[in-house]
């Protein structure tokens, strides 16, 4: 079986993944997930980007746990529901992006402030192969393992 991304194009995988973003030619704000069109920042009238590859390291700015299995389309990875945090995590370009903690880190190993680092795990797996998507993963964590 093989891995492939749960959302095609939006970070890379490999040693360095990292979240795929757009930045306006014309002003240099940075969006994610990618944009096309029109620019967003309301002060530009910029209508071409350029595809940006984003920080992989930001600080949480805010996190919480979802104790309750969400409601489909979420697929939970085992048969029973196991509850996991979330980080909304603000990028040195200015974005605040949500996402999954990684593995085995909950609500205690993070607080506002804490330092992490994109990640790429397997969110499921089903007949064609483990589906992936990016976490945030506390730099302490592997700081520690190297001390």
């Amino acid at each position: 079986m093989t891995a492939t991304p749960a959302i095609e194009g939006w970070f890379t995988t490999g040693d360095q993944p990292a979240l795929l973003g757009s930045r306006c030619t014309s002003c240099s704000t940075v969006f994610f997930p990618k944009t096309a069109g029109y620019c967003r920042n309301p002060r530009c009238n910029g209508t071409e980007f350029a595809e940006a590859e984003l920080s992989r390291r930001g600080t949480v700015w805010s996190y919480t746990d979802a104790q309750y299995q969400p409601p489909p389309p979420y697929i939970p990875a085992t048969e029973e529901y196991s509850p996991f945090a979330l980080a909304a995590v603000q990028l040195p370009e200015g974005l605040v992006v949500l996402g999954q903690v990684a593995d085995g880190f909950g609500v205690s190993d993070i607080k506002v402030g804490t330092e992490v680092e994109l990640v790429v795990e397997t969110l499921y797996t089903d007949e064609s192969g483990e589906r992936t998507i990016w976490r945030w993963k506390p730099v302490a964590a592997d700081e520690e393992k190297s001390a």
